[in-house]
């Protein structure tokens, strides 16, 4: 088994996270074969060209959970003797989605809510399975979802105990209730939130919230975290998942409009390089990954420092997929 320094994995928490995905990204465009492999007639994720080799390059987007994610299906594949490479800490979707359409990285722990927000701006499915159809009718031909797991972790509006306290804020407050306050309040997220609607966009336009003003930081995590903190920001992106919410007493709105609607994690690939082998082993981990499970290796990974990829691995042999 690998280890973790063998992989030249970069740590999950990077500061200039802007800095390091331009970098990745040049390097996975110079780096990557262009494809050309074959696959068996019942593979569903045939068809076009496949990348010369046979090596797995699996991606993360530039948040520690989704570094963890994509070791959680990496070793998956590891397992059933399948070769895998990651590239983590890329980038936020618009870096990584066109990486995936090209053959620069072949897998990717999406979340469907957010992957359709991207693709389609107006949809506004009412289940897992519609969310599911909506996004396939957009993706580009050379991409496939697998099956999406139970497990969720969503962004959100989240304020911090003194915001709460100050305005009477608590779990069964909503967005809404910051109508008349958001003018005097800070928002920090990483800096895609400005321009998405399940970010500032939506949060206007859905819910009426104008914020006295918007600080970028990282996609939920430790500036972003620390910001909320320190009252630096008063409001955040932090994601549902993430167990500095319980640990600092911060307080996530209840989202009744369903601005972030569905958040399954659902693997996104690229159909030239996984086999049916390969399509077996990502469905299977996704129908044993539920929110419980992710909150937990969240945990030992954010709180208790853990290292991501030993995390994974315990979590798959765990429930009998490592």
């Amino acid at each position: 088994m690998d280890s973790y320094a063998k992989n030249a994995r970069p740590g999950t928490r990077l500061p200039g996270a802007a800095v390091v995905a331009l970098a990745v990204t040049a390097a996975l465009v110079a780096g990557c074969s262009s494809s050309s492999g074959s696959s068996s007639g019942q593979n569903p994720l045939s068809g076009g060209g496949g990348a010369s080799g046979d090596t797995v390059v699996v991606g993360s987007n530039n948040f520690p959970e989704s570094t963890l994610l994509a070791d959680v299906y990496g070793e998956a594949l590891k397992a059933k003797g399948i070769k895998v490479t990651y590239k983590p800490n890329i980038g936020s979707r618009e870096t990584t989605y066109g990486l995936l359409k090209n053959g620069s990285i072949h897998l990717l722990p999406e979340y469907n809510g957010a992957l359709l927000a991207y693709l389609d701006k107006t949809a506004a499915p009412k289940t897992v399975a519609a969310t599911t159809a909506a996004i396939k009718a957009k993706l580009d031909p050379e991409l496939t979802l697998l099956d999406p797991a139970p497990a969720q972790s969503k962004d959100s509006v989240t304020v911090n105990e003194e915001t709460a306290q100050k305005y009477h804020l608590n779990q069964k407050s909503s967005i809404a209730d910051l109508k008349d306050i958001a003018k005097d309040l800070v928002m920090g997220a990483s800096p895609e939130f400005q321009t998405r609607q399940q970010g500032l966009v939506g949060l206007k336009s859905v819910y009426g919230l104008q914020f006295k003003s918007f600080k970028s930081l990282d996609a939920g995590g430790p500036l972003t975290e620390a910001a909320l903190k320190k009252n630096v920001v008063q409001v955040a992106d932090i994601f549902t998942t993430d167990p500095t919410i319980s640990q600092e007493k911060f307080v996530t709105l209840q989202d009744p409009k369903n601005l972030f609607g569905f958040e399954n994690v659902q693997p996104l690939v690229n159909k030239s390089r996984l086999d049916q082998k390969g399509v077996d082993a990502l469905n299977a981990v996704s129908a044993k990954l539920d929110t419980a499970a992710l909150m937990d290796m969240d945990g030992q990974v954010q709180a208790q420092k853990k290292d991501p990829l030993e995390v994974a691995r315990a979590w798959l042999k765990s429930a009998g997929l490592g």
